[in-house]
């Protein structure tokens, strides 16, 4: 009798295309050949985490995985294109099939793919943060509530009540009695006010960029479209999961395919946007929410000298809740970081801009330096004094081009052709109108809602002799962007040869908004209808109007000033923090509530992994505020650090032209 012996049959290696083990190290490798089930990659600051997402896309396609039925999260469009060309670089063009974006941009294609599943019409349009203050200021003054004896809540202020008890799960009476309890005595109606925005926004069908989210968490507890959705995930993996707030990290749950191939990478370590809804305890809690995860950690770091590590890493040291992770580099130590006490802020201001001259004489580009802070304000003072030395710099956080008046005006013309029901819209093109003012819009937009032809607004009864003749402008413009079939870039130079009259007689530097319009009509080419536009540019907004992106770029590219905030995924040779003194860092709001303290650690951890080559953090010992003059001290996550982890410098006067007798240049 013939005796079988069963013989354990290993999985066959793909033949990989990739020297995936010549490219990544240990770590990484790992993280990208990680195979079934959930995964949690804790990627420290600067050790590839763009890089490893980017081989695990090429990995899983070099392994037979269906590129369509991958889905990866990101922050922002950008990223996950960036991310996917790089991936195509390295493998071919079936990582372009990835479904990449945003959490709002996927929930708006499944809204829209599912729209009647919601009640919603196909045509919903989406409004940003100040549409959202638009309409909440309107229906305060239609419930009389801007009439109040005692102040009500400003229009930004609500919006961000709502905005925060919807991300953060909290009731509305939670957030104020936390945030806002100056308002507690208004709740009442702030309850009736956030009621009569959501029937508001049904009744004109748009959706704001929360709405985007909840809608899709309640259209996923279908049984019957979760199953559909689900079974077009067969990996899903997240980005920057550490900034997920409570109903990003819910979705994540549900877009979870069966064979729960759910991989999130992130860095705890770098959850500064609380303000915004972000949730530190989500990265904290993935393990319990996919049981049985795997954690990998990367600390190798690619940028920045032992010796900011080391800073980076006591820094870390002091968090109250963390993933344990050390990060080391192969790029030896470098120079110590300098700890450097002015006088005041005056003095503080005179130290940068002469090393910044100093570094400029040894050709260290300004484009090289960056100059961090805790809030805007902290860089006023500078910002003189680089003006004075004519020293060329550009500030982030600025407005966003969607968000300037001249484009919402060009823009609004757009959105109702999209959507006849957006009153919003409406009544913004209205009022450009001379002689038409909020009174006669709103009458002209209730006709609308009745109107066989809205476009034919001389047919309303309500034209006067006092803006008959714009109306019926108005009226033209739109009948003709509704009957021809332009494309997106004409439209655009349509609606700004009837806008330009408005524009000069509205704006002061109406030339630079005219250009900012021409601009607009080029980045229009890139889009194939109006709705797609409009939806895009909602959902992933251009940072900087067309003139200020060419600030500095014909002469010298400019010096970077940034709040902490802005600055976080980037980086620089050298970097200046400043201001960096108790009660700014940590601010002295935090100070009461151990989150908010544990956040600021975070947040000061962000700034000192910004640069690669040399860190200078100052402080002035006199600071000037509201309060008055008073005496300072450096932030108390620093105040104990040695001359070991940060060299003392004292300013006693003029820094020296001579940048060799400056800590962190001695040969």
């Amino acid at each position: 009798m013939k005796k079988f012996v069963l013989k354990r049959q290993e999985p066959v290696r793909p033949d990989y295309s990739i020297d995936y083990e010549g490219l990544l190290n240990a770590a990484q490798l790992e993280a990208v050949m990680h195979q079934n089930g959930p995964a949690l990659i804790i990627a420290g600051a600067g050790t590839g985490k763009t890089r490893t997402l980017m081989y695990r896309v090429a990995r899983l396609i070099e392994a037979g995985g269906d590129p369509s039925k991958i889905l990866l999260l990101t922050f922002t469009r950008r990223a996950a294109r960036e991310m996917l060309d790089r991936a195509s670089s390295i493998l071919d063009e079936r990582c372009r099939k990835v479904k990449g974006g945003t959490f709002h941009f996927y929930c708006n294609q499944l809204l829209h793919r599912y729209h009647d599943r919601i009640g919603f019409p196909d045509n919903f349009t989406i409004i940003d943060a100040s549409d959202v203050q638009d309409v909440l200021h309107l229906l305060r003054s239609d419930m009389k509530l801007d009439r109040m004896q005692k102040r009500f809540p400003k229009k930004s202020t609500l919006r961000n009540i709502i905005s925060a008890s919807v991300n953060r799960g909290l009731s509305l009476y939670e957030v104020v009695e936390s945030s806002y309890d100056q308002f507690l005595n208004h709740i009442e109606r702030i309850e009736e006010l956030a009621a009569a925005y959501r029937a508001y926004k049904r009744e004109h069908h748009i959706m704001d960029f929360d709405d985007l989210l909840t809608y899709t968490v309640e259209l996923l507890q279908d049984d019957e479209v979760r199953a559909e959705v689900q079974a077009v995930h067969h990996h899903v993996l997240v980005d920057e999961y550490q900034d997920t707030n409570a109903i990003q990290a819910e979705l994540v749950r549900l877009f979870a395919p069966p064979n729960r191939n759910v991989v999130v990478v992130g860095d705890d370590a770098q959850s500064i946007y609380r303000f915004r809804g972000a949730d530190h305890q989500n990265i904290m809690r993935f393990p319990e929410l996919f049981e049985g995860t795997k954690r990998i950690t990367l600390e190798q770091n690619y940028r920045s000298t032992g010796n900011i590590l080391r800073v980076a890493n006591r820094i870390l040291e002091q968090a109250r809740e963390k993933y344990d992770k050390k990060l080391f580099t192969e790029r030896g130590d470098g120079e110590l970081p300098a700890l450097v006490k002015s006088a005041d802020t005056r003095e503080q201001s005179r130290f940068v801009t002469q090393m910044l001259m100093n570094l400029r004489e040894q050709d260290i580009g300004l484009n090289q330096t960056a100059v961090l802070f805790r809030n805007g304000r902290d860089s006023f003072d500078l910002e003189v004094e680089l003006n004075r030395r004519k020293i060329p710099f550009i500030k982030f956080g600025g407005q966003k081009f969607s968000e300037a008046a001249h484009i919402k005006d060009v823009l609004a013309h757009l959105r109702v052709i999209v959507n006849v029901g957006d009153a919003l819209s409406w009544n913004r093109i209205l009022t450009l109108i001379d002689g038409i003012g909020p009174k006669t819009a709103a009458d002209l937009t209730g006709w609308l809602n009745q109107a066989q032809n809205p476009y034919e607004l001389g047919s309303s009864g309500m034209v006067s002799e006092s803006f008959k003749k714009g109306l019926l402008g108005l009226s033209q413009l739109l009948i003709d962007l509704k009957n021809e079939m332009t494309t997106p870039a004409e439209a655009i130079r349509h609606i700004t040869a009837y806008y330009r009259p408005i524009c000069e007689k509205r704006f002061d530097d109406h030339p630079k908004r005219l250009k900012d319009l021409e601009a607009f009509a080029d980045i229009a080419l890139d889009y194939r209808d109006f709705h797609q536009l409009i939806e895009e540019l909602a959902l992933d907004p251009i940072e900087a109007t067309a003139t200020e992106t060419l600030e500095g770029k014909e002469d010298e590219p400019p010096l970077i000033l940034s709040t902490i905030h802005s600055a976080k995924g980037l980086e620089w040779d050298h970097v200046f923090l400043i201001q960096c003194l108790d009660g700014i860092i940590p601010s002295g709001f935090s100070v009461g509530d151990q989150d908010e303290l544990d956040e600021e650690l975070r947040l000061l951890y962000v700034a000192v992994t910004r640069a690669k080559d040399m860190l200078y953090i100052s402080y002035p010992v006199l600071h000037h505020s509201g309060f008055g003059d008073v005496f300072t001290k450096p932030s108390r996550f620093i105040e104990d650090f040695n001359e070991h982890l940060l060299e003392p410098w004292i300013l006693t006067e003029e820094p020296p032209d001579d940048t060799a007798s400056l800590p962190g240049n001695s040969e």
